[in-house]
């Protein structure tokens, strides 16, 4: 079987091959079965981005995060071995965000964790990187556990998933879990979890929240899935819920600066060539998509770090795991923090107008989501023409009317306000992919903003202050 080192070997350039020539699993997973599951707008996106911030929002997670449940007498070390976060803290009522780094201190995945105890074990959900991370791990150590992987609805045998998955935000979803929670939703802290019953069924509850709502994910068994979701529409119809599709799902990254899929730091060194034999030629990584205007024959120029992904919060050195001497040097500077660019709305405007005259042809922004790369790398440059940051998630927010994107970026260049530039479009006039146009690029100006974006904080803050 061809693996991810075979092409690693085979390719004089990888960066030229995941930049022209791949078609990355997440696009591939997008297939029309995927749309009929869910629909890409039940209204329409604007409205749909609307409901989060004015009334609440309805996501559907049960069909496109895959998943693995890890179980076994060594389950805990495995997993604690492999994440800077701490498990002194792990309880069978809070949710972890899981991150794995490489020996070098870049970043490899990042997941969501639950906890059920010694027998049932541990739940991974999303983020094939670090699923792929954990399972190479757990097969190649010492270690006495066991797998089980759920895939995503278009690659399962049967079209069914172990648990569905809903997700309510908004200023309206307190009441409406008040309403649909048999006996009222119940007092949970940020990211813990607790159990309900809807519409006679059991729930489990994780807290959430966006744009500083009290929101919640709610999961239980697949097959009580219609029945869940039905009496949350029900009762939500009354306070203005709307169900949102993929277009808006995908979008809500730019407002609570959640940096997705980063490229894995795994296709350089030594000490990770036995993981990249492990990996096949049709796996995640070795069909990675990158796209955009940063172009380098260095692969590591790709690379993401805790601090750059925000994630600086969640390392702890209570004990010991891969890249823990790597991650306490990065942590000491210099550094890339993360951030979010506010594009020039004129600028904006000026790469729309291309297409309506003579002229340049600027690359396309689509709305609500304008990245066409999986991963995107855009090149972030200071006023001087310096490379300082790599931005990759970007798109519309008609909450805030602003064009976003989200960038690890320099600290000497990350203090709010600071104008930067970004390069949008491809070199050489876009390249092999064939959903990217003939096109030149264009410097857009931007400011620099601390995550998350949200006008509304800022004012409330300035009034306070």
């Amino acid at each position: 079987m061809k693996t991810l080192q075979d092409l690693v070997t085979e390719k004089s350039n990888i960066v030229d091959y995941f930049y022209n020539d791949t078609i990355s699993q997440y696009h591939k997973s997008r297939t029309s079965y995927f749309a009929s599951l869910i629909a890409p707008e039940y209204t329409n996106w604007r409205d749909e981005q609307r409901s989060w911030r004015e009334t609440a929002v309805l996501f559907d997670q049960s069909h496109h995060m895959p998943v693995l449940y890890v179980k076994g007498k060594d389950a805990k070390r495995l997993l604690n071995y492999l994440t800077p976060c701490t498990f002194e803290n792990l309880s069978t009522n809070r949710g972890k965000q899981y991150i794995a780094y490489t020996e070098r201190g870049h970043h490899v995945g990042d997941c969501v964790l639950h906890y059920y105890g010694e027998e049932e074990g541990f739940e991974l959900i999303s983020g094939m990187p670090v699923l792929n991370w954990v399972r190479y791990h757990g097969e190649s150590g010492d270690y006495d556990v066991e797998f089980r992987f759920d895939p995503t609805t278009p690659y399962s045998e049967n079209g069914k998933r172990t648990k569905y998955r809903f997700e309510i935000e908004g200023p309206n979803a307190r009441a409406i879990l008040d309403e649909v929670c048999e006996g009222g939703f119940p007092e949970i802290k940020f990211f813990h979890t607790d159990y309900v019953k809807i519409a006679g069924c059991r729930v489990q509850v994780l807290r959430h929240g966006m744009a500083g709502h009290a929101g919640a994910e709610i999961s239980g068994p697949f097959d009580e899935m219609d029945t869940v979701r039905d009496a949350i529409l029900k009762v939500g119809e009354k306070h203005g819920l709307l169900r949102a599709g993929t277009r808006t799902y995908y979008s809500t990254p730019l407002e609570n600066a959640w940096i997705p899929y980063p490229l894995p730091g795994i296709y350089t060194g030594d000490e990770n060539q036995a993981y990249r034999e492990w990996l096949s030629a049709d796996s995640w990584e070795a069909n990675m998509q990158l796209g955009g205007s940063l172009y380098t024959d260095n692969i590591e120029d790709y690379y993401w770090t805790p601090s750059a992904l925000g994630y600086e919060k969640l390392v702890k050195f209570d004990h010991d795991f891969i890249g823990r001497d790597a991650i306490a040097k990065g942590l000491e500077g210099p550094k890339r923090v993360k951030r979010v660019l506010e594009w020039n709305a004129e600028d904006v405007t000026r790469i729309m107008a291309s297409h309506f005259e003579d002229g340049p042809l600027y690359k396309a922004i689509e709305f609500p989501t304008a990245y066409f790369g999986w991963p995107q790398a855009d090149e972030v440059l200071s006023k001087s023409g310096q490379r300082i940051g790599m931005s990759q998630y970007c798109g519309y927010n008609i909450n805030e009317r602003a064009m976003l994107s989200l960038c690890g970026i320099d600290e000497a260049f990350a203090e709010p306000g600071t104008e930067v530039t970004l390069t949008w479009g491809e070199v050489n006039g876009g390249s092999r992919k064939a959903h990217v146009e003939r096109h030149e690029q264009y410097q857009v100006r931007a400011t620099v903003h601390t995550p998350p974006f949200s006008k509304a904080a800022r004012e409330k803050l300035r009034a306070v202050i």
